[in-house]
């Protein structure tokens, strides 16, 4: 999750399927231990107000997505809701992953598709073509441009012609660049690891080997029907 960057605000408008936000350069006053206790206990006050109390004592899941299919079946008794329970949990995970996640990045004034940028030209180590940082950080080439172009204007990146083809442009990492995100990554884990600390250690390798086998298969599958 942790891959996304140039200007100050909040987002950019893009629309690839990406969860915009962005992050300051500072670390903040209270440090990363701090930040991590006050996720935890945002994530942990945030599930208990959600709770449904009456489900709870009825030994049943208690999450919203669970409150939603029990509607669906309720009016619509004879669907297979099993796939919402999957897939809408994946979604909503998703989603409160990414509020929690990003707090690095709005604090350095990056947006996660602008982040993903700058971490796949810092994960790669070598320059690459505007081209092959779509295919990298799944964006059109578009949104690329116009994010490359706001990096550019921060002196994160710098970008250099081919000299065989002008219509061909390299982008690497200047050093402010390899600098923020050397100093984002470390901050940006703890607060992963910080929201994934609800599920003991060999719960989250199992969690990883199943997404990690769905993700493979989903992939395998959307190239197969070219979507």
């Amino acid at each position: 999750m942790t891959s996304t960057q140039g200007r100050p605000t909040a987002g950019d408008g893009t629309k690839d399927g990406e969860v915009v936000d962005g992050a300051s350069g500072e670390a903040g006053a209270t440090g990363v231990g701090a930040a991590r206790a006050d996720v935890v206990a945002a994530v942990a006050d945030r599930g208990k107000a959600d709770e449904p109390a009456a489900a709870a004592a009825a030994g049943e899941r208690a999450d919203t997505v669970a409150a939603v299919v029990r509607q669906w079946q309720a009016v619509r008794p004879d669907l297979d809701t099993g796939p919402m329970e999957i897939i809408g949990r994946v979604n909503r995970c998703a989603a409160l992953l990414q509020q929690a996640e990003d707090a690095p990045l709005r604090r350095a004034g990056l947006s996660r598709p602008e982040f993903d940028l700058l971490g796949a030209l810092r994960r790669t180590g070598h320059e690459l073509t505007p081209g092959e940082l779509a295919r990298e950080t799944f964006s059109s080439g578009a949104a690329v441009t116009k994010r490359l172009k706001q990096l550019t204007e921060r002196g994160l990146v710098e970008r250099r012609g081919d000299t065989r083809d002008r219509r061909v442009a390299h982008v690497r990492l200047t050093d402010a660049g390899r600098e923020l995100v050397d100093g984002i990554l470390p901050e940006q884990l703890a607060y992963e690891s910080a929201v994934l600390s609800a599920l003991a250690g060999d719960r989250q390798g199992e969690l990883a080997d199943l997404l990690g086998e769905l993700l493979s298969r989903l992939e395998g599958r959307m190239r197969t029907l070219r979507v």
